[in-house]
């Protein structure tokens, strides 16, 4: 029998490896010119946990790129309690996980975001997914994203199917009738099968570096004018929309005594609104 404490450690030291893996990639495509500057921070002084955040501006392919890892515990507020599978009763919980948002100085980049993460109340599961925010049409890069997020999901027995609607239905701005981009996949409260869903989640964190070396490789030579700034920085105002009025992962984030500036690091570095 595979006991909590052994599931919890070892998604901890997975998701510490996979941070790691994701910041040596993205100092790589940068050419080692820019390097990230770590972070680390503690929950409080109740030995309840907290993380590690590696951040990353101003270089030649990333505006601005942080990569976030938590593991922290502890009890929800009681009006919070309802939203969380598991912590109706009494608001326990533990949590690890790692969050990726990744703006691009050429505005032909999309925005990128990753996170996967390991939940335990009363209830125990994963969840997490990747999803794709471009500021230009380009079909050749959404189907080459979809069919590697469909073979990731058929390796793994997913329904790639259920997990490209959910994330279609999450990431959208309902107040603006628009998706946020071109979605992805996204997937919650997957408890059945510990040993298979863990597989799934660092084969996931792993496609999600080669996805992103595809596309930065593809387009980093792609050239750019002032104008397609503009509208990636009013791309990026919907994009900060999206996060600060309907993101789940922030409001987890406040309500599970997170960091502040971890946690509103995937804001971008500018921003405009007409």
């Amino acid at each position: 029998m595979i006991t909590a404490d052994f599931k919890k450690k070892n998604v901890d030291s997975w998701f510490s490896y996979l941070q790691i893996q994701i910041c040596k990639e993205f100092e790589y495509l940068e050419k080692n010119k820019v390097k990230f500057l770590k972070r680390n921070w503690t929950k409080n002084k109740r030995n309840e946990g907290g993380g590690t955040s590696f951040l990353l501006s101003n270089g030649k392919i990333f505006d601005k790129v942080g990569v976030n890892k938590s593991t922290v515990s502890g009890t929800f507020p009681k009006k919070f309690r309802s939203k969380i599978l598991g912590a109706e009763r009494k608001g326990k919980y533990w949590a690890s996980g790692v969050s990726v948002v990744a703006h691009m100085k050429n505005p032909k980049m999309p925005a990128l975001h990753f996170n996967t993460r390991f939940i335990v109340t009363s209830k125990e599961w994963f969840g997490g997914g990747i999803d794709v925010t471009p500021s230009f049409n380009d079909d050749k890069e959404k189907i080459m994203v979809h069919n590697d997020l469909k073979k990731i999901c058929a390796q793994n027995k997913k329904n790639y199917k259920k997990y490209k609607k959910w994330c279609d239905e999450y990431f959208y701005l309902p107040h603006r009738n628009e998706a946020r981009g071109i979605g992805g996949i996204f997937f919650d409260y997957e408890t059945k099968d510990w040993i298979k869903n863990f597989k799934f989640v660092r084969e996931l964190g792993l496609s999600f570096i080669e996805i992103s070396k595809k596309i930065i490789k593809r387009k980093e030579k792609f050239k750019w004018t002032r104008r397609d700034k503009e509208k990636q920085l009013l791309k990026r105002g919907r994009y900060v929309e999206f996060n600060l009025l309907h993101d789940r992962g922030t409001k987890f984030g406040l309500n599970s005594g997170g960091n502040i500036e971890s946690i509103l690091m995937s804001l971008p570095p500018e921003a405009k609104w007409k």
